[in-house]
This record gives structure tokens, sequence and C-alpha cells, in this order.
């Protein structure tokens, strides 16, 4: 099965070498069963998902508690729309609540409840168990310094083409 995906060999991959697409099916491969893990283990002990851990997370971090929802989106690389029904959700739950901001009457303001607070903290420290144990123990310290430059590099690139490079039509 080994260079074989989707029916294809990885040869057959236009414009990546057989060493360059095993590199990108190995990163996506692990990415995605990552997400999956840390995301069954959160929804499992505290019916959150990854998402929902990491939005509580950046609010309770924030100083006030509050950020726009224009902001969240744009934090969780996420669609407005698509933070806006993850918000709803966690209102209904009690961990959140919508205000209008008070600088701008149409800016909404999410706010982390009390029991927002004491639900995410029980969370990350299921979240960081899972990464200490999935991601963290199957590397070196130097392999986890490596990996977190690689991708610290990734992702500034990303940034700086505001993450809408142009792909080569074949």
């Amino acid at each position: 099965m080994e260079g074989i995906i989707a029916g294809r060999t990885a040869s057959d991959m236009p414009g990546l070498d057989i060493a360059e697409q095993r590199s990108w099916q190995n990163f996506l491969d692990s990415a995605l069963r990552m997400y999956a893990t840390l995301n069954r283990g959160l929804t499992e002990q505290h019916k959150l998902t990854l998402i929902d851990v990491r939005l509580l997370d950046m609010l309770d971090k924030s100083e006030t508690g509050s950020a726009r929802m224009g902001d969240l989106a744009e934090a969780l690389m996420s669609l407005p729309s698509r933070v806006t029904r993850q918000i709803r959700r966690l209102e209904a739950q009690g961990l959140v609540k919508r205000t209008a901001s008070p600088d701008d009457g149409r800016g909404v303001l999410a706010t982390i409840t009390v029991e927002g607070r004491e639900l995410v903290r029980k969370a990350m420290i299921t979240y960081c168990q899972g990464v200490r144990l999935h991601f963290l123990g199957q590397l070196s310290r130097p392999q986890m310094a490596a990996m977190g430059e690689n991708c610290r590099r990734i992702s500034t690139g990303l940034k700086s083409s505001g993450s809408t490079a142009t792909f080569g039509r074949a």
C-alpha cells in the first residue's frame, strides 16, 4: 500500500516527487488523526469540540473575558457565520453570552461566563494530556524543536501570502 494514495502512486502526483508527496501525506495524515483524537477526547469528556476549547480558551485568556465576533473568526481562521453558530451553541450551554459592543453598537462581543471558565480549565487539562501523549510523547526534544520551527515557518509563509496562494493550472 505504501506509495499509493487514492489509487495513484506517489510519482503520479503532478508537481511532487515521491519524497515530497510522502512528506506531505505523512504530515496531513498525522494532523488529521491528531485533530480527530483530541476532538474525540474533548467531546467524550467535556461535551466540547477542539474548536470550542480553543475559542473558550481565547476568551478565558483575554483581559476582559470578551472578544469581538469578527476577531474570534479571524483567530480561529473560520467564517464569521460558523463562529456565530458556535457561539450560539455555547451560549445555549451557558458557557458564553453575547452583548453589543460598547465601542460600536453594530459589533457583537462574546464573553465567557463563570461556568465557561470552569469548564474550559478542566478541558484544557484533557487537551494538554492528549497533546503530550499523542504528539509530544512521540518526539525527542530536538525533533520537537524542529517540528515547531518548521510549522512556524510554514505558518509565517501562509500569513504573509494572505493564505490565498495562487496555484498553477494544469
